[in-house]
């Protein structure tokens, strides 16, 4: 089916949970190497994603959503956790996020037909359920009343806000992953939307040189909507 190096990247990915401090996630191994095994195999079918070679494909998405895990786990330790994805595409890093913490409910939403079929798809084969799939554009659905509204390279903070805030629970977080901290987008959530940066958590992807961070947005207004 696929031309992913078990052994190899079984190693890879148990070094870098522990570098994660996740040693205690070893057992998941083999639901994130089947996650990536579903993704290679129908990439070119459903154009998932620009990445094509499988060993990049494990660190820019795997290792990458896995590197928000520990700091999710610390702040929210809540069991029934409930987590939107918005612009989920393969399912980054919702799915990464079910496989590694079985009873939080997680909705991947995505606009793209063939992008919310595969993640269904996935689940299905990696017996998640605590996953589901919604198709459809954010700012028309109904809100998912999410404890944590996530996105990772979906757009920029300001826009993010905009479509996506609606879908917190009262109480409910905005997280955006990012790249370098992104100051231009900071000074422009402020200025438009009355939103602003609460914290900034720096990650540490193994095997990955790029900078990476975690923001988490808070608004000025009651309500979050301004």
């Amino acid at each position: 089916m696929t031309d992913i190096p078990f052994p190899e990247f079984q190693e890879r990915l148990g070094k870098a949970l522990d570098a994660l401090g996740m040693r205690a996630d070893h057992a998941r191994i083999p639901a994130l190497l089947g996650y990536l095994q579903q993704l290679k195999h129908w990439n070119k079918a459903y154009n998932l994603t620009a990445v094509r070679d499988p060993g990049k494909m494990l660190v820019q998405h795997v290792f990458d959503s896995l590197a928000i895990v520990p700091e999710l786990r610390a702040r929210w330790p809540r069991q029934d956790l409930r987590v939107a994805d918005m612009g989920s595409g393969a399912g980054l890093p919702g799915i990464i996020l079910a496989i590694c913490q079985p009873e939080w409910s997680v909705v991947c939403v995505d606009a793209v037909g063939k992008k919310t079929a595969f993640i269904r798809q996935a689940a299905g084969i990696l017996g998640l359920k605590n996953v589901r799939a919604e198709h459809g554009r954010i700012e028309a659905m109904d809100s998912l009343r999410a404890d944590l509204v996530i996105s990772r390279a979906f757009a920029s903070l300001s826009d993010f806000v905009r479509v996506a805030a609606r879908h917190r629970a009262p109480g409910g977080t905005m997280l955006a992953m990012k790249g370098q901290d992104p100051v231009a987008e900071r000074a422009a959530l402020e200025a438009d939307t009355g939103w602003f940066v609460k914290s900034a958590i720096e990650l540490s992807v193994p095997e990955m040189d790029a900078r990476r961070c975690l923001l988490e947005l808070d608004s000025t207004s009651p309500e979050g909507t301004s």
